[in-house]
């Protein structure tokens, strides 16, 4: 039986942050400046993103501090009464800690902010994507966050971001999903709508674990509003796993500002007009309409059960068996882990041995996916193209450290930090491959 603290972390998309990330990520960029803000957290949990402050104000003055320059909110109760008793634990009065700290839904009713001090924004919000609020009915009351201005975004920390943004705020030190800078269609409107206005002061983007209970990925970064509109922002950032590398980093808005620039610029370089084209699925409703006397044995990528996704044997016509066959390979969108296991086209045959993959819509983009080629490829051609279009990605991430795609989740002593392949990214290497490529690649 679930606990009640997933329950709750699954409905609120809550994943408290450490003291110590504090400490080494956030306090070290305010420290000059404690006296010159207000010091504010929407979503503080238990306080950790702010209270540390305190530490490194007198004792006989945090009273007052606190009075002036620290304001917190949080949905839960709960965790209010918790920030405030730290608070008291840190020589603040009960009395100043209630005033100060509240119950607030910050998203669906954002605070007044008043003082005689700027605001700076720091907090980790919540994470909870649009499509898993849809499907989950214990969370579907959520969908009311992203009707009217919120709609087209995809997940609760955009809100947060885009009501600062709204309100006017200048700065503001965020703990959000890595997937803000690197997702395509999940984080597309958000960048273009929020760092049109704002610049990326620091940032450090961590492909190890920081969290106690998720796989989620995250990054902290240091936002300010500009003057006028960005097309251009520059910034130096720290990615972090085993070790640290330093990264320059530029971001445009023609690529929605993305850091894929170099994926961008190789699409630009190896267009092809006469390339390949791709579509995705074997839908289960062309199987019902295509039956005959062929048959087939066929992968269910929605049905994963004892370790192995399910096989059905169906009976089709000629022009669906043809179709299968001439298009025999899948795309794995995720990598496994494993050094055999990265994203990129395999066969069918060879990893399930069947012929093909059907799917139940809705679809799911992490599960195995048929695609189908035009022009129609033969058997010598269709295995160069799994040659050429994986050697491709692969030196395009050894080259951006696989920045153009989504990290997926951290894993513990990695071999490789791990991607997430979306059909956009394959639809545009395959722009890169004409049908004489894989004839060449015959010869050779």
């Amino acid at each position: 039986m679930e606990n009640n603290e997933n329950l709750e972390r699954r409905i609120y998309g809550i994943h408290f942050t450490s003291v110590r990330i504090f400490n080494d990520y956030i306090m070290p960029q305010i420290r000059d400046i404690l006296y010159n803000y207000k010091w504010v957290d929407l979503f503080c949990g238990e306080g950790n993103l702010i209270l540390p402050i305190l530490k490194f104000v007198p004792e006989k003055e945090r009273d007052i501090f606190f009075e002036e320059h620290i304001q917190c909110f949080d949905i839960k109760r709960e965790s209010v009464e918790k920030a405030i008793n730290e608070a008291v634990n840190y020589g603040i009065s009960k009395e100043v800690a209630r005033e100060r700290i509240k119950v607030r839904d910050s998203l669906a009713d954002y605070p007044t902010l008043e003082g005689k001090f700027p605001v700076f924004h720091i907090t980790n919000p919540p994470y909870l994507y649009l499509g898993y609020i849809r499907k989950n009915k214990e969370v579907k009351d959520k969908i009311t966050y992203f009707n009217g201005e919120n709609y087209g975004f995809q997940d609760l920390y955009q809100i947060a971001l885009m009501n600062d943004l709204r309100h006017k705020i200048r700065d503001m030190i965020y703990v959000i999903p890595s997937n803000f800078l690197f997702s395509d269609a999940g984080s597309n409107k958000i960048r273009k709508d929020f760092l049109r206005h704002y610049r990326i002061k620091s940032c450090y983007i961590f492909e190890k674990k920081i969290f106690r209970d998720t796989g989620t990925n995250v990054l902290i970064s240091r936002f300010e509003r500009t003057d006028t509109i960005n097309r251009r922002i520059e910034f130096t950032g720290y990615k972090i796993n085993d070790k640290v590398e330093k990264l320059k980093y530029t971001l445009l808005v023609k690529n929605t500002f993305k850091p894929n620039n170099l994926f961008s610029e190789y699409l630009n370089a190896h267009f092809k007009k006469d390339h390949l084209n791709v579509k995705f699925y074997l839908d289960y409703g062309e199987i019902q309409n295509n039956t005959g006397d062929r048959e087939v044995i066929l992968l269910n990528s929605k049905n994963y059960v004892g370790g192995k996704y399910t096989k059905t044997t169906f009976h089709v016509n000629d022009s669906l068996y043809s179709k299968l066959k001439a298009n025999p390979y899948f795309i794995r969108t995720v990598d496994t882990g494993s050094l055999h296991g990265k994203a990129g086209i395999y066969s069918i045959r060879e990893e399930f041995n069947a012929d093909g993959i059907f799917v139940k819509p809705p679809t799911y983009r992490t599960n195995p996916i048929q695609m189908f080629i035009q022009p129609e490829l033969s058997d010598a051609e269709n295995c160069s193209l799994k040659g050429l279009f994986n050697k491709i990605l692969n030196d395009l991430r050894d080259r951006t450290g696989g920045d153009f795609l989504t990290t997926y989740k951290y894993s513990d002593k990695p071999r490789y930090i791990r991607k997430y392949l979306g059909l956009k990214q394959v639809k545009e290497i395959l722009t890169t491959i004409s049908l004489k490529d894989l004839k060449d690649a015959n010869k050779e």
